[in-house]
This record gives C-alpha cells, sequence and structure tokens, in this order.
C-alpha cells in the first residue's frame, strides 16, 4: 500500500462509509483522539462523509457514540456526503467496504484520485481475517465492539504510517 510523501505538508484524511452515522464518524472520533494525543492537529486533518446522503446534518448513530464514550471518544462530526471535490481535498479516502470502495471509485475522476482510496481493513494488524469493517447498525451491541477494536487497530496502524513519512 502506498502512502505518499508527507514531509512538512498537511495530511488530510476522509472516513467513508455508507450513511455516515456508524463506521465512518467513529473511525473519525478515533484518529482525531490518537492524532490530538500525538500532539499532530497542525499536521493531519481528519473528516468523515457517507456514500449516500440519507443522513446529512445527523449525529452519528446513538449506540455508536455511546460505545465511543465508554472508551473516552467523542463521536460529534455531522453527517454529510461524499462529493467528487473530496478528492482534491484529501489526500487518503479510507473506505469501510468493498461498496463503497465502489461507488467512491466511481466519482474518480484520475488514476491520482483511485490510488487515493484505500479499505480501513488494510490497516488492521488484528484483524487481517475480516475482509471490511462490517455495518453494525442492524446488529447488537457485540457488533458495535467489533467495529470500535477494527477501528481503534486500524487507525492505530494508519496513524503510525502518516508519521513515519513525517521525517
Amino acid at each position: 500500500m502506498q502512502i505518499p510523501p508527507a514531509k512538512n505538508q498537511q495530511v488530510n484524511v476522509l472516513f467513508v462509509c455508507l450513511g455516515n452515522i456508524c463506521r465512518s464518524p467513529a473511525a473519525e472520533g478515533i484518529l482525531k483522539k490518537m492524532v490530538a494525543d500525538n500532539r499532530l492537529e497542525e499536521r493531519i486533518f481528519v473528516d468523515s462523509a457517507g456514500t449516500s446522503g440519507w443522513h446529512e446534518g445527523e449525529l452519528p448513530d446513538d449506540r455508536m457514540r455511546m460505545h465511543g464514550q465508554r472508551r473516552n471518544y467523542d463521536f460529534c462530526s455531522r453527517s454529510r456526503k461524499f462529493v467528487s471535490t473530496d478528492f482534491e481535498r484529501f489526500d487518503y479516502i479510507i473506505v469501510m467496504d468493498d461498496d463503497n470502495y465502489r461507488n467512491v471509485k466511481k466519482l474518480a475522476k484520475t488514476e491520482e484520485d483511485v490510488a487515493k482510496i484505500h479499505r480501513m481493513i488494510d490497516f488492521s494488524s488484528k484483524f487481517s481475517h475480516h475482509h471490511k469493517v462490517p455495518d453494525p447498525y442492524y446488529g447488537g451491541a457485540s457488533g458495535f465492539e467489533l467495529v470500535m477494536d477494527l477501528l481503534e487497530d486500524a487507525c492505530g496502524n494508519l496513524l503510525d504510517k502518516i508519521k513515519s513519512n513525517f521525517g
């Protein structure tokens, strides 16, 4: 997986799922906390979006927020839809599953745009047997906990890769 050089520049990361109310805002909140804990707020910007506009303007799902609070995360971003201009604004566009990948890729205009798209699970080291970050929306508490575990692992590894390029 290619990570673009980041020496002396801000790195912009966008997480994408379907509705932008569970997985991607959780990844955003987790990475934001890791960035703050490493005092890298001036170097790394984090946001999230959804491939659908169904929940535009809404806070993340209450259950996702509750599971985040238990781990000292604040999932407070507002849902928005992914747009093609996001390719211009972001260095990394991290999707949660293959459907998200296909939907984001449809909006890519260049090979450079496509090269920015990565699967979240590709950053995981502890959960490499999973093929995606599953959507917990229709499941129970264990699904939300699994998503939190996957995202913490993958976000930690993503942050390490970005930091390694700072020089």
